[in-house]
């Protein structure tokens, strides 16, 4: 038993060094340097960087279309630090989309911050495996359906529906979809460009057999 533990943290690291060797090598949307930036870019960066810090991850690629990022900036804002949900529920909903894309920047940079919202780790890992996870809560079980029928079969069976109706309301149900859609754009933002993992990463996804 320990040696197959060893195995498998071994087989992690190797793995997750993999994912930032290769993206690092295939980036196709490397962040823009100032000096090559047109004037809108240069304000819409600028504006960015005052509201939220500097320019990285899908933000760095966005900018390509400076008025993209400035809209985008506000949907962002409100799904992530202002929607019904709580950070437990937002940030769950999140590594599911993470977890259908194989997106490894947004699961290494969501995964700590689930956790620090109250997810279980446990169900944060039966999502990166591939498995429904067991001992859910009932909003946290309802959640999952609604959002895994939405991103397999892009709709929602009325049970599924019904279900997480109870659980949120309609304005939960619309904040779900909203975080699930803006972060498969970013997921697919994220796998066009090949956007690398930060140095530190310390969470990364294996490729759903295929």
């Amino acid at each position: 038993m320990l040696l197959t533990t060893r195995r498998l943290a071994v087989f992690a690291v190797l793995l997750l060094f993999s994912f930032t060797t290769n993206a690092s090598a295939q980036n196709r949307m490397l962040p823009i340097p100032t000096d090559r930036m047109t004037a809108a870019q240069k304000k819409a960066a600028a504006e960015f960087e005052a509201a939220r810090g500097a320019l990285s991850g899908p933000w760095a690629v966005i900018l390509r279309s400076p008025e993209m990022i400035n809209r985008a900036r506000s949907l962002s804002d409100y799904l992530r630090f202002n929607s019904s949900l709580p950070p437990r529920l937002s940030e769950f909903v999140i590594l599911i989309t993470a977890r259908e894309w194989t997106q490894q920047y947004e699961w290494n940079a969501h995964h700590p911050l689930a956790v620090k919202g109250g997810l279980n780790p446990e169900i944060a890992k039966a999502v990166a495996d591939g498995r429904r996870p067991e001992k859910m809560a009932d909003d946290e079980a309802a959640l999952y359906d609604f959002c895994i029928e939405l991103n397999r079969n892009r709709s929602v069976s009325d049970a599924t529906y019904a279900r997480a109706l109870a659980k949120f309301g309609e304005q939960g149900l619309v904040d779900a979809i909203g975080l699930s859609g803006w972060y498969t754009l970013v997921a697919m933002v994220l796998n066009t460009a090949r956007t690398p993992l930060p140095a530190d990463a310390v969470s990364a996804l294996a490729p759903f057999p295929r």
